[in-house]
Formats: structure tokens, C-alpha cells, sequence
């Protein structure tokens, strides 16, 4: 199938455009590498500078009547299901359109058309036609270039692959292709494109225990963590990590500015930690600084512009967020000096880092998107070293072989059912349901490009909108398809039943997938094996009611 593609490009020369099929005009030739049934690298040779506006290859494909397409989403928190013909994705929702510079941000919506018709998807780095239990993966074995975009058209037959290549220009050799096809049932395709990417295995498999985040949120102060931390006595040999998320710190950006509420520092915490035999985990997001933060105030030229010098707003929490431009030297080494401290002085082992997709909203120093994503990613790694990276909000394929953990989902919600907000938003926005299905059918990934995380489960009794069934499905879901299982709970407070159930989802499960899929739109069915026994798994996905029962 590789071979067999229609080449098609855009791009301006000296102020004109020009559109071509040609694999060699006035302007360029395009140069194979290697080219065989399951891999196909193919180079731009330019004869002049070119600014490039869209690059792909288009092939002929008969889609089968029952085939499933799973495109990849754009980052962590983008919902991703897999999709029939008669479905259609949604990009932003009409009413989100009106707020379109808050609500885009988070996505592709920037520089991806979303079309209105059904049987039509794009998906990031990797993407899968499913038939049964035979599976056909499309990937890409580097972003660096640029995004890779699997487009599907279940109407028209066709595929078509294209290159984000939105602010480039070329003069010399240019890579700006390099794809891998693979056939063969679901787990069999994914260790065979994690093999030929010689991804390192993670340096941790499973990691339970705690954060902070989904209780307290922004409120925590030091008296509050060292009480959590004393409930953890509790679940001693079942817990691995104790995580502090955000609102340690005066703004975000100003990390080494605490609040009054940590009046001993976040070594005294970390040593509490470590006392009690647990890694000691630290929430930051490095490319982010609220708008009144001082670092904001007093280093502006730090800041991404757009076109116009105007400092990027890359998020709306915290009163909004601008970028830190980490190819500015006095940027890169105030972040450097950040993880130095967080990681060698108050000796944190963890750093979980957030809102990394803010790096690439705006093209620039001609580079792609993808390519100074991959270069963020290079950097992080850098400035933390051997100690542990979980991902979050990051675009998954520059992460790839960069982090050791990385969220698979958006935010659960306190609420089971959607809230008003999920129907005026993105795909990225906080949904319990969501994460779920993230849960379920970003499984390829666990262990093979990083440790999935599922983000959190609750058991507590108050501060929560769920049943007692949707919270053990929740646990269940995070135990079965993830291994970084989290709770925010002050686990000092559970009653017997409580400590049963959250010791039993920080144990490691041992159960095998064989299908998951859904049966129609509010219900999934997921059939695994443990301890040689076949189970069907049941789950109304809206209620959360679900049941399990033993098959042959």
C-alpha cells in the first residue's frame, strides 16, 4: 500500500504559489529511501527555497462495510474513540465557536478542518483500520518534521496522509516522510511498531497512590498534605508514590515562590515523603507562566509573540497563561533553574509536567509544530535527567521514548454524569465518560511507549457526584487498562470496605484484553482473560451500570 501513492504539494517560491503532483519539477524532485510492503521514507531535494503549505500522499482504499477507524487524537486529553461509518467527529461544538481563541488552544483546531460529514477522520502519529480482530496501522516513526495527519474517508475510499508543515521553509534535503504499515491482529501491530521505533521499555511498569489535585485542587496547604500523607499509613505496601499537584506555589511560572500555607518548604515535605518509604512526586508546567505572574511581568521578551509581538496565550486557567519560549537562552536556563531545585534541592523524584501543548500553538524559528514539540520534549528530558516524567496535556507522539508515565485521558470529573459544559466545548474537555473510553482504547500504549495514565479514581464519600457502581467502574477501568492509578482521597478517612476496594485497584492486574469495542453508542462490551478464565464486560457507558459474567 505504501508504494502506490499520489504525491501532492503546495508551496511559494519568490512570492508565487505553485501546487504540483509531480515527484520532480523546476522547483524540486522527491528521493526515495526505504521502500518496502511495511516502511516508506521519502526526502524533498529542493533546487531553490521553498515555503511549504501542505505536503501528502494520497492512496485508494476499500473500506470493509464493519471496519472500526481509531484516529489517534492530537494530544493526552483528546477524546479518542474507535469510529463507524455512520459516525462523525466533532470538532468544536457551535456554541464553543463564539469563545474560539479560548476553547481552540487545547487542539488541532487551528490548523485542522473538522468536516461536517459522517465516515470521515483524521488522526496523530498512528492511526488503525480495525476488521474484526485484523488491524492495519498506519504510523509515522518521527514527528520531527512535522505532525503526521492520517486522514480516512470512508465515503470516497481514500487515505491520505499529509505533513503539518505550517511556517517552513527549505533549501536543502528535507525528510518529510517517514511511515510504517503494519498488519496483524491488535497486539501483535503495536509491538511491532514499538520495536522498529527501539523505544526503551519505561523504567517503572506500575506506580499507585496519591494526588493531590482532584479533592483540593488549587487549595492545598502544607497541613492538609502531611495529614494525606499520614493516611497513607494505611495502604503501606500497596502505595508507591505521593504527588503534590498545583497551588504549592504564588502563581504559576513563579515556582520557586511558595504560598504562605508551606511555611517549612517543599524539602520538609519531600523528606516527609520519603520517610514514609514513597516516591515524592511534584506537579509544574514548565512552558506556562500566568499572565500576573512576576516572571510575566518581568520578562516579557521570554514570552512566545504571535505575528503581531503580542505574547501566545497558551491557556485559560490561572486567569490565563502565556509560553515561555524555551529557545530564548534566558528562558531555557530559568526553567533549567527551576528543575534543579525542584529535583536536586527539595529532592522530589517525580515531575509531573502539564499543559505542554501550549510550546507549539504558534510556528516559528522555521520550524513546524511537530518539530518543536519533539524539540520541547528532547529539552524536558534533558533538565530532568534520570529521575521520572509523567506527561500530561502533551501531544503523544513527540513523547514517545521522552516521559516515563503520560496521562491517555482528560480530566475525570467530579460529576459521573456530563456536566453543562462538556456539550459547549473540545474534545479535550474534563469528562469522566471520556477518560474512560481514552482508558479503554489508548491501551496499545501502556508499557510500550510509557505507563498509561488514567488519570484518577475516587472512593470517598463526600465531595463527589458519582454512585458507589460508577466509582468501582472507574477503578476498575484505571486498574485494567492503565498502571498509574491514582486517587486524591484522604485514604485515613476510608472505612474497611473503602481500604479493600483501593487496595485491590493499586494492585497490579494481571487480566488480558481480547476485545473491546463499543456495542453501539452508549454501550461497550470488553471481553479479557484472567486466570485463564474468559470474562464478557458489560458497560452502559451513561448510566455506568455494568456487568460481568464468566463465558467459554
Amino acid at each position: 500500500m505504501l508504494k502506490n501513492y499520489k504525491f501532492e504539494i503546495s508551496y511559494v517560491v519568490e512570492g508565487q504559489e505553485y501546487n504540483s503532483v509531480k515527484d520532480e519539477n523546476e522547483h524540486y524532485c522527491i528521493e526515495l529511501g526505504a521502500v518496502n510492503k511495511e516502511r516508506l521514507e521519502l526526502y524533498i531535494l529542493p533546487k531553490t527555497t521553498m515555503a511549504l503549505k501542505s505536503c501528502s500522499l494520497s492512496y485508494s482504499y476499500k473500506y470493509n462495510d464493519n471496519a472500526k477507524i481509531y484516529p489517534n487524537g492530537y494530544q493526552s486529553w483528546t477524546y479518542t474513540p474507535e469510529y463507524s461509518k455512520t459516525d462523525r467527529m466533532e470538532g468544536l461544538k457551535p456554541l464553543a465557536k463564539a469563545a474560539y481563541k479560548l476553547t481552540s488552544m487545547f487542539g488541532d483546531y487551528q490548523f485542522k478542518d473538522y468536516p461536517k460529514t459522517a465516515g470521515v477522520f483524521h488522526g496523530f502519529t498512528y492511526s488503525y483500520i480495525r476488521v474484526n480482530n485484523e488491524v492495519t496501522l498506519l504510523a509515522s516513526l518521527s514527528e520531527r518534521q512535522g505532525y503526521t495527519i492520517f486522514n480516512f474517508d470512508m465515503n470516497n475510499n481514500t487515505v491520505v496522509i499529509e505533513k503539518e508543515v505550517e511556517g517552513l521553509s527549505i533549501s536543502s534535503k528535507y525528510k518529510i516522510f517517514d511511515l510504517a504499515l503494519f498488519f496483524g491482529d491488535y497486539n501483535e501491530v503495536f509491538d511491532q511498531y514499538f520495536s522498529m521505533m527501539k523505544i526503551a521499555k519505561p523504567k517503572v511498569s506500575h506506580l499507585s497512590g496519591y494526588t493531590s489535585w482532584y479533592n483540593y485542587f488549587g487549595r492545598i496547604t502544607e497541613d492538609i498534605l502531611m495529614r494525606d500523607l499520614r493516611g497513607m499509613d494505611k495502604v503501606e505496601g500497596y502505595a508507591g508514590i505521593f504527588q503534590i499537584d498545583d497551588g504549592y506555589q504564588r502563581k504559576v511560572g513563579d515556582w520557586l515562590t511558595l504560598k504562605n500555607s508551606f511555611p517549612n518548604g517543599m524539602k520538609y515535605i519531600s523528606d516527609a515523603i520519603h520517610n514514609k518509604g514513597l516516591l515524592a512526586g511534584i506537579w509544574l508546567a514548565p512552558f506556562s507562566c500566568a499572565r500576573s505572574s512576576r516572571v510575566a511581568k518581568e520578562h516579557s521578551d521570554w514570552l512566545v509573540k504571535d505575528s503581531k509581538g503580542k505574547p501566545v496565550l497558551g491557556a485559560i486557567a490561572w486567569g490565563g497563561a502565556y509560553i515561555l519560549d524555551f529557545y530564548n537562552k534566558e528562558a531555557a536556563d530559568y526553567i533549567r533553574k527551576v528543575f534543579d531545585e525542584v529535583l536536586n534541592v527539595w529532592g522530589f523524584d517525580l515531575v509531573k509536567l502539564d499543559f505542554l501543548y501550549s510550546v507549539c500553538l504558534t510556528p516559528r524559528y522555521n520550524k513546524t509544530r511537530g518539530t518543536i514539540m519533539c524539540e520541547a520534549m528532547d529539552f524536558l528530558r534533558e533538565c530532568v535527567g534520570d529521575k521520572l516524567i509523567l506527561g500530561c496535556g502533551v501531544p503523544l507522539g513527540p513523547s514517545f521514548g521522552k516521559v516515563d508515565l503520560c496521562r491517555i485521558s482528560c480530566d475525570v470529573d467530579l460529576s459521573y454524569r456530563n456536566r453543562f459544559y462538556y456539550y459547549l466545548g473540545n474534545r479535550e474537555i474534563i469528562n469522566t465518560r471520556s477518560a474512560i473510553n481514552n482508558s479503554i482504547f489508548r491501551r496499545h500504549l501502556d508499557n510500550r511507549a510509557f505507563v498509561n495514565d488514567p488519570d484518577v479514581f475516587f472512593l470517598r464519600n463526600n465531595n463527589i457526584n458519582f454512585t458507589h457502581e460508577q466509582k468501582l467502574l472507574l477503578a476498575k477501568v484505571n486498574n485494567m487498562f492503565g498502571n498509574v492509578l491514582f486517587v486524591s482521597d484522604n485514604i485515613g478517612d476510608y472505612d474497611e470496605n473503602q481500604l479493600a476496594e483501593v487496595k485491590n485497584a493499586f494492585t497490579e492486574s494481571k487480566a488480558k484484553i481480547v476485545s473491546a469495542e463499543y456495542v453501539d453508542s452508549k454501550n461497550l462490551r470488553i471481553v479479557y482473560l484472567d486466570n485463564k478464565q474468559k470474562y464478557r464486560w458489560d458497560i452502559n457507558l451513561i448510566t455506568g451500570r455494568n456487568n460481568v459474567e464468566a463465558v467459554k
